[in-house]
């Protein structure tokens, strides 16, 4: 995981869980411009396996909060996505892709149709670090169509695991009927809260937008049920990593588009080639002449699997088993679940296809690596009952 570095001069700004986080006896790091907890005494193994067997809560109240309001909001955000905003739902989720206009990914978020009165309400979470960009993107482009309200202010906790929902209905009952990718606004004592149920760890799980000055005695309340454990930011990149889920600055940025890294999934039908609303959206003829086969694509994101039992960390260097350079490794560690080291990494894309052997160079010593399908440990979403 790489750690955003602040300027010598730029004091680390801290979120309203920072003295809660030190009572914790968190290691403190700097990210994206914020003291963050890497881990807490426990250890990255052990806040990792917990997640997965229990429920971990993360502070992620570093990253961006905001809302596009307005009538026109749906139609004026997908100039510059080229997902389905327009077709989504009540309270219905989405994962998004800010492209430029050569079709290069600023940021990838979340959004929500928060709409309950028809007046344009699409509710947003962006990477920290992009924050305070992404907000200037998009007030540049579509602000003249729609109110661009920066909600910078609020915390945003997220719940995940198993046993997330066992522990948040004891506080919030409602939550149960959400299923994967939906949201709701709740109350608790007097505070406005919305949750969706989603994350970044590839289990069921939540994400609670509420007030700063709800948040501890709201992520006290969480840490008083059994099932949960405090879990800082090593244990969340492991997860994400295991589930195949990009990081922004490091899996996907402005360099990369979203065909070379695999996220066509994120590009719904509507808004392809001979679609009702083909096109249109920032970088358009990249995306879509690649997508449709026209741009060859010269690299490709692939998962990687060690056949050594060596870590494989980002920017060791990629090459063929006949020892040209084919590519460069983005992240890697050793996948706690996953009991091997895994990766993932761009590669020249007759090197993509799974199964495909490679030497990552570790300290100049080949270490074999074979192309392997993502999420290395399967997703455990909850998509409703059986």
């Amino acid at each position: 995981m790489t750690v955003a570095a602040s300027p010598p001069s730029a004091p680390l700004l801290t979120t309203p869980l920072n003295a809660l986080h030190l009572e914790l006896g968190a290691r403190m790091v700097p990210f994206a411009g914020y003291s963050m907890p890497v881990q807490y005494p426990a250890g990255l193994m052990a806040e990792h396996h917990h997640t997965r067997q229990a429920a971990g809560l993360f502070d992620v109240s570093h990253m961006g909060q905001l809302r596009l309001v307005g009538p026109d909001a749906a139609a004026a955000f997908e100039r510059l996505m080229p997902v389905d905003v327009m077709g989504l739902g009540l309270h219905k989720q989405r994962y998004g892709l800010l492209l430029n206009e050569a079709g290069g990914i600023i940021d990838d978020l979340m959004f929500v149709n928060r709409d309950a009165a028809n007046g344009g309400d699409i509710f947003v979470i962006v990477n920290g670090a992009c924050k305070h960009g992404d907000l200037a993107h998009i007030q540049a482009h579509i602000g003249s169509r729609c109110q661009v309200e920066p909600q910078f202010d609020r915390a945003l906790l997220a719940l995940q695991g198993p046993q997330a929902v066992t522990a948040l209905t004891r506080l919030l009952p409602s939550v149960a009927q959400l299923v994967f990718m939906t949201g709701m606004p709740a109350q608790w004592e007097g505070a406005d809260l919305y949750i969706t149920r989603s994350g970044y760890t590839g289990e069921d799980g939540f994400e609670i937008s509420l007030p700063a000055h709800s948040a501890e005695a709201f992520a006290r309340a969480l840490l008083a049920q059994p099932e949960v454990q405090p879990i800082g930011l090593g244990a969340r990149n492991s997860l994400r990593l295991e589930s195949g889920l990009c990081l922004y600055g490091q899996d996907i940025d402005t360099t990369t588009s979203p065909i070379e890294a695999g996220l066509n999934w994120a590009i719904q039908k509507v808004r392809r080639s001979g679609g009702a609303r083909a096109g249109g959206f920032l970088g358009a003829e990249t995306v879509l002449g690649q997508l449709d086969g026209h741009l060859a694509l010269t690299r490709k994101r692939v998962g990687l699997i060690a056949l050594e039992r060596v870590p494989v960390r980002e920017h060791v260097a990629l090459h063929s088993e006949a020892g040209q350079p084919v590519g460069e490794v983005t992240s890697g560690l050793l996948g706690p679940s996953a009991n091997q080291p895994v990766a993932m990494a761009y590669v020249q894309a007759e090197y993509a296809a799974v199964g495909t052997r490679v030497n990552a160079m570790v300290r100049g010593k080949p270490v074999r690596m074979q192309v392997s399908a993502l999420p290395f440990v399967p997703t455990r979403y909850y998509r409703g009952p059986i």
